[in-house]
């Protein structure tokens, strides 16, 4: 069964959606301050946590950190906010997606279903190969003809991005909003340009052959298999 831990506050919105959440077949944890909730995500290691930004104790911002230190499990940030820089902030310090209060029970439950289904995709293609290449997801680590490639975390999110469809081009676009979402629609090519430049020197400092990524001029980028 999907354990969800909802970190809330508000006891009229902790019993709603906990509530909710149980009859619609998930286990329902409750947190109502930041220590409860970070307590609680060691002892029962939920599927996803719902999160409010505004806690006593640790605020929501705290509780993220705590969990990122450790964890991918998807967060779902909730705030009665409806500030861009919030929402900038929430997914740039690792949260998953973003839900303005008050909010549709509906629109929680269709937000959850996503996240999962993410979180599953991702952990089924937990480490990816593109010949020579390994890209252990679980690990965080990156191993090219065994030698470990130390990578940035924004290096490594590129890399992994275009070692999971070797053979594909990925548009500047799709590397943006992949890469960086808080600021997909305000980067520039330039951005994608510079990390490509520093992925090429780690991987390609031995010389050994073809590059590994390559530049498809006028679409984008591919990272080659072979």
């Amino acid at each position: 069964m999907t354990t969800i831990l909802v970190a809330e506050d508000d006891p009229s919105a902790q019993r709603l959606l906990t509530k909710f959440l149980t009859a619609k077949g998930y286990r329902a944890l409750a947190a109502a301050d930041g220590r409860e909730a970070i307590h609680a995500f060691f002892a029962h290691d939920p599927d996803l946590v719902l999160l409010d930004v505004n806690m006593p104790a640790i605020d929501g911002w705290g509780v993220l950190r705590e969990i990122r230190a450790v964890s991918s499990v998807p967060v779902i940030m909730l705030t009665i906010r409806n500030s861009t820089d919030d929402k900038v902030r929430g997914l740039t310090e690792g949260a998953d997606d973003y839900v303005t209060k008050p909010f549709d029970l509906k629109e929680i439950d269709a937000r959850i279903r996503a996240v999962l289904r993410r979180a599953r995709g991702r952990k089924e293609q937990a480490v990816l190969s593109a010949g020579p290449l390994v890209v252990d997801d679980e690990a965080k680590e990156v191993r090219l003809r065994g030698r470990l490639i130390v990578l940035s975390p924004k290096e490594y999110e590129l890399l992994r991005l275009l070692a999971s469809r070797p053979g594909r081009v990925f548009s500047t676009q799709e590397i943006l909003q992949a890469v960086w979402p808080e600021r997909a629609y305000e980067g520039s090519a330039e951005d994608v340009k510079k990390y490509i430049y520093f992925l090429r020197n780690k991987l390609e400092s031995d010389g050994e052959g073809p590059g590994l990524i390559q530049t498809v001029r006028g679409f984008g980028y591919k990272l080659v298999a072979d």
